[in-house]
């Protein structure tokens, strides 16, 4: 998962921080919006790994702090429900700019009720999920029930969540008041996953119920047996992102990839959109090509030299151990190490590509038994092919 820092600005002006997670090897097919708990930021471990789940099968992630919360600007005492929708809805129009609408919206918690709402007020999003969130908004009563009576009679408290102090105004209270989720959630028609722990001592599993009978088909129910509210232990947060990932997949456009076929030992293919990602099919094998961020590529794979010297270096280690075993020869392991440089052959000669090998061998091996081994080196095959003189002939496929 590759991550990036991102900024932007919501409805009253207040610069957002967030993070997108991107696929390592290829571009989103889909961006998702994470939507944290009442008082949490983008930072909990948790998110983090429920984003690394969904980026591996190809989803762009972005996940923010809502304004008063983490980097985010804003005081969050003057904040409300209603602004946390509103943030969603500038982080969807920020993605919807820089790169594709988001299709899928996911909430935690407090943050599950945001995203049912945001989601009835964003077009592109097609699927929605929530974990452990409130069957109404104003369930947060239930956190600073302490107080509740001290925010109405003065108008504010400071009240401690998490360990940390924040300040609650009446203003808040009322908001959630005003928001009536399960009604939302009759009408919003959009398939609908609902993961929820009944171990969940912080919101019941008697929300998950209400939501549940509230939506309408399609709709989906997860148990997240033993997981508690924050989903603490790494494997809950990676199942749920796994979890998610292949439900939305029903739900979301994913582009169909056509399978690569030849006669021939490799085929590679490129189309005019992709840039310099190259689909390729070795033998049995599908890999990814491309080139460096430096001349324009994404680094979704190695280079064509890369792979020239991925051979090589395989090649070499196979030779090695393969001689070995004929002689039975205690080589355990073998590391080849390989770069690739281009050298002029003299002041004003061509350049000649070089491949420097280093090779690291672990076993019982004396010092001749090292040096036949250094000397079988330069008799791989594909070590052989790179210093004779190769001919490629080249015909236009009918």
């Amino acid at each position: 998962m590759k991550s990036d820092k991102v900024n932007f600005t919501n409805k009253q002006g207040q610069e957002l921080v967030g993070k997108i997670s991107l696929p390592v090897d290829q571009k989103p097919h889909n961006f998702v919006i994470f939507a944290h708990c009442f008082t949490c930021t983008k930072n909990l471990i948790a998110i983090r790994n429920l984003s690394n789940a969904l980026t591996s099968h190809g989803f762009g992630v972005l996940r923010f702090d809502f304004a008063g919360l983490g980097e985010s600007e804003g005081d969050f005492a003057e904040t409300n429900f209603s602004g946390n929708i509103q943030d969603l809805i500038a982080a969807a129009n920020y993605l919807k700019e820089k790169h594709i609408a988001p299709s899928l919206l996911i909430g935690h918690s407090l943050g599950g009720a945001a995203v049912l709402f945001a989601a009835s007020m964003i077009d592109s999003v097609t699927a929605v999920a929530t974990i452990g969130a409130p069957s109404e908004p104003i369930h947060v009563k239930n956190l600073i029930q302490d107080s509740v009576e001290e925010i109405s009679e003065k108008g504010h408290a400071k009240v401690s969540l998490g360990g940390r102090p924040f300040t609650i105004k009446k203003q808040f209270l009322d908001d959630l008041e005003n928001n009536s989720l399960l009604e939302l959630v009759a009408d919003l028609r959009k398939p609908f996953l609902i993961l929820h722990s009944p171990q969940d001592r912080v919101v019941t599993i008697e929300n998950a119920e209400k939501l549940f009978k509230a939506a309408f088909h399609p709709k989906s129910f997860i148990t997240l047996d033993q997981a508690d509210h924050l989903l603490s232990r790494k494997e809950d947060s990676l199942y749920v992102g796994e979890v998610i990932a292949s439900w939305a997949s029903r739900y979301v456009e994913i582009p169909e990839i056509v399978e690569l076929d030849t006669k021939d030992e490799v085929v590679a293919s490129l189309a005019k959109e992709d840039n310099f990602l190259t689909r390729m099919k070795v033998g049995s094998h599908y890999m990814l090509a491309d080139e460096p961020l430096s001349v324009g590529g994404n680094d979704f794979g190695p280079n064509p030299f890369e792979l020239v010297t991925a051979g090589l270096s395989a090649c070499t280690a196979m030779t090695l151990h393969m001689y070995a075993r004929r002689k039975e020869w205690d080589l355990q392991n073998v590391h080849v190490h390989i770069s690739h440089t281009k050298e002029r052959t003299g002041d004003i000669g061509p350049k000649q590509d070089v491949f420097t090998r280093h090779i690291e061998m672990k076993g019982e091996l004396d010092v001749e038994q090292r040096e036949k081994l250094i000397e079988i080196a330069n008799k791989c095959p594909v070590h052989k092919t790179l210093h004779q003189t190769s001919k490629v002939v080249t015909f236009e496929k009918k």
